[in-house]
């Protein structure tokens, strides 16, 4: 078996790109969805039939123990022996599973199976969306106007950085030239950004002088102490020795622990289902910009305690 995974991966390596993909998406077809038909590889790369069949031909020279026609639909099976070829990222194989390739025009991403998600309740306007990735991807400056909680609205001059998702919106981490700092602004407060093509981006405006952004901080999470079923939680979270190690930026510590619903009490008082996982070093979060948005964080400079959300 060494042999022929060896023989395997020296025929893989000397494909192309397109062809790669492809395979992998027979691959997939074949492991997730339990049958291939040729219509599949011409219908996702708008090949011909007879690309299609040289396609299935050459997966089958590859891994003939991984499939088997059925005659009765004309359709290929995977086999009880079969061993996926590729190896596929469990985020991707659950985005294209409940909402498609996104292949085509105008056309609504349908899903491959029943599949229910949360709806996104605030999503970015695309024409604001643009002029911020152009930015971020040429390393440019924007002009905006921006309306924030304490300021109202108020014309912006943004270097913008990174795109984050925290669970209930998105925003783009940013220096932000009004303050002379590095801050994160939600897209939904944005209106009518403008690349600043002519404005040079200054050394300290760059993300590598975001040292919230550029600090790692490793937290090592446990069941939820109060929890009445913790060999659930270990379960749940793929943690057999009771732990579960994360890397998270400074810069989004505190989204990332309230999304996931994380005590970060230091007595763990935070009670309710939804707490399944507790932080026990609270001070691994010392010196984060946003650890105070941690469900229980109490920052050790103060003695008040902060509520969580």
């Amino acid at each position: 078996m060494p042999e022929q995974r060896e023989t395997r991966g020296r025929l893989l390596a000397a494909l192309t790109k397109n062809q790669l993909e492809r395979l992998s998406h027979i691959d997939f077809k074949l492991y997730f969805l339990g049958e291939l038909r040729r219509a599949d590889v011409v219908d996702r790369f708008g090949t011909g039939p007879a690309g299609a069949t040289r396609d299935i031909a050459l997966y089958r020279e590859l891994a003939a123990e991984n499939l088997e026609l059925d005659q009765a639909t004309k359709a290929y099976r995977p086999t009880p022996d079969f061993v996926p070829l590729f190896e596929h990222q469990p985020q991707r194989v659950l985005t294209a599973l409940s909402q498609g390739f996104g292949e085509g025009i105008g056309v609504q991403l349908q899903p491959m199976l029943r599949c229910e998600f949360p709806a996104e309740l605030s999503l970015p306007k695309m024409s604001v969306l643009a002029p911020i990735t152009r930015a971020i991807n040429r390393g440019k400056a924007v002009r905006l106007g921006y309306t924030s909680i304490d300021s109202g609205k108020t014309e912006r001059e943004l270097v913008p950085l990174a795109l984050v998702d925290i669970g209930t919106r998105w925003h783009v981490r940013a220096f932000d030239r009004r303050h002379r700092e590095f801050r994160d602004f939600v897209f939904t407060r944005m209106d009518s950004p403008e690349v600043l093509d002519d404005s040079p981006v200054a050394k300290e405006e760059t993300v590598e002088h975001d040292v919230q952004w550029s600090r790692i901080i490793e937290l090592v999470l446990v069941p939820h102490p109060k929890h009445t079923r913790p060999e659930v939680v270990r379960m749940d979270y793929d943690m057999p020795d009771g732990k579960l190690q994360v890397k998270v930026r400074a810069a989004n510590a505190g989204y990332i622990l309230r999304r996931w619903n994380v005590d970060c009490s230091p007595d763990h008082h935070l009670e309710g289902p939804e707490f399944a996982l507790w932080l026990p070093d609270p001070l691994a979060l010392y010196g984060a910009s946003n650890a105070h948005l941690a469900p229980g964080y109490e920052d050790p400079r103060s003695t008040k305690k902060i509520k969580a959300f």
